[in-house]
């Protein structure tokens, strides 16, 4: 052992697994991996949960999915399910339907077209609603709504509340993280992963790149580019309003997605994003965006046209060219593994990604299809 291996060792900065990243991929996949019996550490540049996993909507959503990424979902949904009975913590989770609205016919015979694609794979999650079926689930929609697409299973959660039952069951497991402890040069030695941080070396022989909108210049110092976009979605809340929404809405032909939480106001977003500066650790509002989405919100339901917005907020998120995702094993080295670029949808994700992912990197195999998520896709 070198000098430098023997000091990380009894300085406690050694573990099985490195995961870069404390957002609700890393700490999920850590979490995971101590109940597998690895010991992990988890380095996080800003704070746990700073960026896109405590900004997002928190929408638990099947609905609407990229084909390749419906297996996954389905399996973290049903780790949702038990998300109390895994974390000691219900998340503010809440099953509630996922409705995506049709305002024209081409919209509607788009989201049949989706739900016969579905139903020939095998997934039947999603269902057709005619114009009177809409209205028993959103009594209050439009005159002009002529139907949608639903997941009626899904839900939604609380972003930081999760990613915090995430982390605190994972410490208590043993997991150790370090905050305010941003990875620098990384490099292979003796067969393991050494990466620099102002804290010292750590080291492990699996290292996990869940750096989220950081993740492609990790990748990329590593030898395998990937080209992230760093993004940043914007979110809204009102003042309350009497109830009148029991769903998670979005809009087919527009960016929009909102819901009415349980106090009365209604948190909208869905798509329309600000302006991200990932090298300054900065996301920046755009107010006429904002108007866009508000406006969107009042025209499929107008008894929102009075409300008043009260906060809103925005974050850095990564986005990839094809919107889906880097999961999987580098193309490149072996004992390295990424998780990063969600484009704005990974939160529901989270708890199954990191399940199979643990499996992954504990036993070197996993039956989860994600030859379409891997890094190589990038290479050329």
């Amino acid at each position: 052992m070198t000098a430098a291996a023997h000091a990380a060792t009894h300085s406690g900065r050694t573990a099985d697994l490195l995961v870069i990243g404390g957002g609700i991929h890393g700490c999920s996949a850590a979490l995971h991996a101590a109940l597998r019996g690895m010991s992990v550490i988890v380095l996080e540049k800003d704070s746990v949960g700073r960026h896109a996993s405590g900004v997002n909507a928190g929408g638990v959503r099947r609905l609407g999915r990229h084909y390749a990424e419906v297996p996954i979902s389905q399996h973290s949904m049903q780790i949702w399910y038990g998300i109390n009975d895994l974390l000691d913590d219900d998340c503010g989770f809440q099953i509630a339907p996922q409705i995506k609205v049709a305002e024209t016919q081409a919209e509607l015979n788009a989201l049949a077209a989706r739900a016969a694609d579905l139903n020939a794979l095998g997934f039947d999650h999603e269902v057709m609603l005619d114009r009177a079926q809409l209205r028993a689930l959103l009594p209050a929609v439009a005159d002009h709504a002529l139907g949608g697409l639903a997941a009626l299973q899904d839900g939604f959660a609380q972003p930081y509340q999760t990613t915090f039952a995430f982390q605190r069951k994972a410490a208590a497991l043993g997991v150790r993280f370090h905050e305010g402890c941003a990875a620098g040069a990384i490099r292979q030695e003796g067969g393991d992963w050494v990466v620099e941080t102002p804290q010292g070396a750590f080291r492990a022989a699996k290292l996990l790149n869940a750096a989220g909108a950081w993740g492609g210049v990790l990748a990329q110092s590593l030898g395998e580019p990937a080209p992230v976009q760093a993004i940043a979605p914007m979110m809204i809340v009102t003042n309350r309003l009497p109830h009148f929404c029991d769903a998670v809405v979005g809009a087919t032909g527009r960016p929009l997605s909102f819901k009415q939480m349980p106090n009365g106001t209604v948190v909208i977003g869905g798509g329309r994003r600000g302006r991200a500066d990932a090298a300054r650790n900065l996301s920046e509002i755009l107010f006429p965006e904002l108007r866009l989405t508000a406006q969107t919100a009042a025209d499929l339901f107008p008894v929102m046209r009075g409300a008043n917005i009260i906060r809103s907020w925005s974050g850095v998120e990564a986005c990839m060219p094809d919107e889906i995702p880097v999961i999987g094993p580098s193309a490149r080295h072996a004992g390295l593994y990424h998780a990063f670029g969600f484009s704005a949808h990974g939160f529901q994700m989270g708890p199954g990604v990191g399940d199979i992912l643990a499996g992954l990197i504990a036993t070197g195999g996993t039956n989860a299809p994600l030859a379409p998520f891997s890094i190589a896709r990038f290479a050329a």
